[in-house]
């Protein structure tokens, strides 16, 4: 089990990214939150399963149909396991 933390900018905002995060998220079994962030980037805590951690990043890099990702900043941090679903916050 391994946890990463998120920070991802673009067109990430009013384009339902938090939504489709919530649901790959949970199609990949992982816990954690996302968030909206004043600046206009998207913020998001992953855990679960290395492969799946690695899956989801990749879906980060594309995200939601009307989104644009310019960059994602990815930040291991030590496992938790601290979540029990995942959840849109904020």
């Amino acid at each position: 089990m391994a946890r990463v933390h998120v920070f991802i900018s673009g067109r990430v905002q009013g384009v339902y990214f938090r939504d489709f995060t919530r649901q790959e998220a949970e199609k990949l079994n992982i816990k954690g939150w996302v968030r909206n962030l004043n600046d206009g980037r998207v913020e998001a805590v992953f855990e679960g399963p290395q492969e799946n951690l690695s899956t989801m990043l990749d879906w980060c890099h594309k995200g939601s149909p009307s989104s644009r990702v310019d960059n994602v900043e990815i930040l291991w941090e030590t496992h938790e396991e601290q979540y029990n679903k995942f959840s849109i916050t904020g």
